[in-house]
């Protein structure tokens, strides 16, 4: 990657991955491209412009004037909204993957398309779910997240699009906050922790999940785009995980700092049927064997740098500073 063009940039992971991408690779390297504007960092340190993914046109001469020789393509709705919304989901989830996808294979540029453990269904093993297990969700973004796989894979075969991408977890960051995520409990958790000392979860106790810092999720990203593609098997939907955690072990892990937070229930039955058809714990060894994937945080490490930060933000924040 040397020119990269990111779609959703103003998102949960976009808003972190294009900072970074742009310290990598130099700030007018990194078009960010979403479909709203703000003043956060993503949309005013280095190229920003304002984008509808479900418009084709719009999405080729974005990446066309940009001369982007990757795609970063991260925009789409999340679980519990796309549950709300199936239709826009679709739209926006199966239509902007497309419109990426032809971008990439008119220009020849390479992409990047996240799938998601929702792409499992309730029949896949659910604990060591492994790489290749069947594909059967029952929401609408683990169906839309199911047949992007497909459809990425179809670009690849068909047109020799260099196309990659991982099956991302429940991702944990401080920089933006949630965007319509079943696993997004786990962000919430932390934010009321360091503010109010207690949390009330809509995902119930025993309920495991696969999460990962944001941090591990960039370098992740970063990683896979750059690893030689004569190692690669699979290309466009590896697992990656760093722990497997349900909110007592969240709870434990805050309580080593903030003895005295509390936790309490009240589900919501929505997330929590979703949350019960996804995998408890996934097995990605086939990313540490292709291209040497591992994760360096875990669950405590997390903890100890998701309360640090917003402990900082909040201070930040009394004293008048903009808060990301």
């Amino acid at each position: 990657m040397k020119r990269i063009m990111l779609t959703g940039a103003l998102g949960q992971i976009g808003s972190e991955i294009t900072i970074k991408l742009r310290e990598m690779y130099g700030n007018d390297a990194v078009l960010a491209t979403d479909i709203r504007e703000d003043l956060s960092l993503a949309a005013q340190g280095g190229p920003f412009r304002a984008l509808d993914v479900t418009d084709g046109q719009a999405f080729h001469e974005a990446a066309s004037a940009h001369r982007a020789d990757a795609i970063i393509h991260l925009a789409a709705l999340l679980s519990a909204t796309a549950e709300a919304k199936p239709m826009l989901a679709w739209q926006l989830n199966m239509g902007g993957l497309l419109n990426a996808l032809e971008t990439a294979r008119e220009l020849d540029c390479q992409i990047f398309a996240p799938s998601s453990i929702a792409a499992f269904g309730p029949d896949a093993p659910r604990r060591g779910t492994p790489q290749d297990a069947p594909l059967r969700p029952e929401t609408m973004y683990g169906i839309s997240k199911a047949a992007g796989e497909q459809l990425c894979d179809y670009y690849y075969r068909k047109f020799a699009v260099d196309a990659r991408g991982l099956r991302f977890p429940g991702l944990i960051s401080h920089a933006a906050p949630p965007g319509g995520g079943t696993t997004d409990y786990a962000v919430e958790m932390y934010v009321h922790a360091e503010g109010s000392g207690h949390y009330t979860s809509y995902i119930g106790k025993g309920t495991f999940l696969d999460m990962m810092y944001m941090p591990d999720a960039i370098a992740a990203v970063a990683q896979l785009m750059e690893a030689d593609a004569s190692r690669l098997k699979r290309r466009t939907a590896y697992n990656v995980t760093a722990m497997s955690v349900d909110p007592e072990a969240i709870s434990a892990s805050i309580r080593r700092r903030l003895p005295d937070f509390t936790l309490r229930y009240e589900i919501d039955p929505l997330r929590q049927s979703i949350a019960d058809g996804w995998p408890d714990a996934i097995d990605s060894s086939a990313a540490s064997e292709e291209w040497d994937f591992r994760p360096a945080y875990d669950l405590d490490r997390t903890t100890d740098e998701m309360l640090e930060s917003l402990a900082r933000k909040r201070l930040c924040g009394e004293k008048g500073a903009i808060l990301l």
